[in-house]
């Protein structure tokens, strides 16, 4: 293991690594009850976005909508999803969630009320607080940076570009 304080203190690599340890710890008992990653995610999403239509999940999970369409197969296949006709766009469909779903997502918030109780295992209450309390801070700057400077080429990277000719 490196020693390397840009790699083992980096806050982008440090929040990478954790998120992925997570996630990791997680799948293994999600699998316990028969859930892939992508489908606990998308049943994650729908409860904190029940009626989004399928397009704008996909942007916020960022992932092709063809594949999200195949998790979505699979959630209707277990009586878990349900899609609605938008009535705004006859081709869209909007997602709800199912009653026969509620045990799930119970079991899944046990799930994760456990894992983060391990994982913050040996940390003071008041250090975890915080420790949320500044990663909500950092997400609410990233918002604001993203809002006030979306991604895709800027005007000077276009005349730089053209310059360039």
């Amino acid at each position: 293991m490196t020693t390397d304080p840009f790699l083992t203190r980096a806050l982008g690599f440090l929040l990478a690594d954790v998120s992925r340890l997570m996630r990791r710890r997680f799948d293994q008992r999600a699998r316990e009850i028969g859930l892939t990653r992508a489908q606990w995610r998308v049943l994650a999403q729908l409860r904190r976005r029940e009626g989004i239509n399928q397009t704008a999940l996909a942007e916020i999970m960022e992932i092709e909508p063809i594949s999200l369409g195949r998790h979505i197969d699979r959630l209707v296949e277990k009586d878990f999803v349900e899609r609605r006709p938008d009535p705004r766009d006859r081709r869209a469909w909007r997602l709800f969630l199912k009653p026969e779903v509620q045990p799930v997502l119970d079991r899944l918030r046990t799930i994760s009320n456990a894992n983060r109780k391990e994982v913050l295992q040996g940390i003071p209450l008041a250090e975890s607080e915080a420790l949320i309390d500044t990663l909500l801070k950092i997400k609410a700057n990233l918002t604001a940076l993203e809002a006030a400077d979306p991604p895709g080429p800027k005007p000077e990277d276009e005349a730089k570009s053209l310059d360039e000719e």
